[in-house]
């Protein structure tokens, strides 16, 4: 296989996998999950035994444009 075919396949991979991560980027922007583990995972309680969740985390930076 010589240079001049290598091209056109090597764009069209890189196109498709560009193509993957837009789709899981835009997923994940409509989808807007909490992150995990970022209050100390699923697990945390408060020290009243409440479980921690993503709205009522302690180290969760206020969002004006998103509710919840």
């Amino acid at each position: 296989m010589d240079l001049s075919a290598l091209l056109p396949m090597f764009l069209v991979v890189l196109a498709l996998l560009g193509l993957g991560l837009l789709g899981m980027a835009i997923g994940v922007i409509f989808k807007r999950p909490c992150l995990r583990g970022s209050c100390g995972g699923p697990a945390l309680h408060t020290p009243g035994g409440e479980k921690i969740s993503c709205a009522t985390c302690p180290n969760r930076k206020p969002d004006a444009g998103h509710p919840g």
